[in-house]
């Protein structure tokens, strides 16, 4: 849903079919469908994908509201800052499943008047237009489902009447289901995207699924002189597949961000253990560890103030993961710092906090997100322990000798002689 692949960006440069004009006869039949493809295999396609469909006399045009460019200059940069650009492209017929080998394809032919379905070709013409093709893609609102889902309500307008009633589900509800064999990618939406993501969104919302969009213009009816209709008048199984898609098997055990996570904490007691039973800080491995979590902070807090991504922002892994770990990164090559004493405290105080009272919190937690936490609350209790061990075992230094006590004013006692 996100994108297509590179074969289908190419496609998005071929010439498009000629616009609508005055000449063309008005007897040419316009007609247009719905077009959903399942999920593919790569981390961009498991969400499935829609187009619209335009068949007139003279042609046979997709339109697709998925096309990215990576030739756009600073295009990474831009894509981070959410700065997402796409693209609405138009291609023939011979290309519509490139890119979407195996994938099961439904096409919905829509009941719409005459003039309803030449409004549709002419916006869509209109907006393949190299100058009126860029849009701001927005991954929960505006993307290549809730385009279609958009045009045909203008279309139609008040006559259009969904009959589904939806799930009472969030967006991270939905977007697991399509996950759920890709636990990093998982991982990475739980991690980046905030609280916003588990607010309860209603039937014409979820439509950002293309499966979902699908669905609702199955039930969906028309009100038209008095007289309600199907909105959808055919059903074709365009390219038959796996209704499951063709998305790859769930990622083994082993590999997953839980299991990384724990090994991490695993790996962080056996330092701790190793660190008390020679009374010394592995300061290098208390930096690296730091400076990780310090990066992953960065990435977090530009996402929250910078980024214009949508549901970023407010993010509660902002508690745990923030930019602060910069602070022991740093200061654990001091020895004996109060700072990072007292920091070590309230980091841990903090995280425990947050682990017993992450229930209550607003915002779905990822399992790995635990033994991740954990593991600067192991660091700081090993580092705390073994500097307060260290400072009782150092010796008090004596005063040192040869020179004058104060109360002598400077003048060396006199020895007294037994007579």
């Amino acid at each position: 849903m996100a994108a297509v692949m590179m074969t289908t960006m190419a496609i998005g440069t071929e010439a498009l079919p000629p616009a609508p004009t005055d000449s063309l006869p008005a007897r040419n039949k316009v007609k247009v469908s719905l077009v959903t493809f399942y999920p593919g295999d790569e981390v961009f396609s498991i969400y499935g994908h829609t187009e619209l469909r335009v068949v007139t006399g003279m042609t046979d045009s997709y339109f697709n509201y998925g096309v990215f460019d990576f030739r756009t200059p600073n295009f990474v940069a831009r894509f981070v800052a959410g700065e997402t650009d796409y693209m609405c492209s138009a291609y023939p017929r011979r290309l519509a499943t490139v890119g979407m080998e195996g994938r099961r394809m439904i096409e919905q032919d829509l009941n719409l008047t005459p003039r309803q379905a030449r409004r549709i070709q002419e916006f869509l013409f209109d907006n393949a237009i190299p100058g009126n093709n860029t849009y701001r893609y927005k991954f929960l609102s505006d993307n290549c489902s809730t385009r279609p889902r958009d045009i045909i309500e203008m279309a139609l307008g008040s006559e259009l009447h969904y009959n589904g009633h939806g799930e009472n589900v969030t967006y991270r509800d939905i977007l697991s289901r399509y996950t759920k064999n890709y636990a990093w990618d998982k991982f990475g939406i739980d991690l980046a995207l905030g609280s916003a993501l588990d607010t309860i969104v209603d039937y014409r919302q979820q439509m950002f699924i293309p499966m979902v969009l699908m669905q609702a213009v199955d039930s969906a009816t028309v009100v038209r002189d008095g007289t309600t209709m199907p909105l959808v008048s055919e059903r074709r199984v365009m390219v038959d597949g796996d209704e499951a898609g063709t998305v790859l098997p769930p990622t083994p055990w082993y590999l997953t961000p839980l299991c990384a996570a724990i090994v991490l904490l695993v790996v962080t007691l056996a330092m701790a253990w190793r660190d008390w039973r020679r009374q010394s800080v592995t300061r290098w491995y208390h930096s690296l560890v730091a400076t990780l979590y310090a990066i992953g902070g960065c990435f977090i807090f530009f996402l929250i103030f910078i980024s214009t991504h949508e549901a970023t922002s407010p993010n509660w892994n902002a508690l745990w993961l923030n930019p602060l770990y910069f602070i022991p990164a740093v200061l654990v090559w001091r020895r004996h710092s109060r700072v990072l004493r007292i920091y070590h405290i309230a980091n841990a105080a903090v995280l425990i906090a947050t682990m017993v009272l992450w229930p209550v919190i607003p915002q779905v937690a990822n399992t790995a997100f635990f033994p991740l936490m954990m593991v600067p609350v192991v660091m700081a209790a090993s580092y705390l322990a073994i500097e307060r061990k260290s400072a009782k075992n150092q010796p008090v230094s004596s005063k040192p000798s040869g020179k004058p006590d104060s109360k002598s004013n400077g003048k060396p006692k006199s020895k007294k002689r037994n007579k």
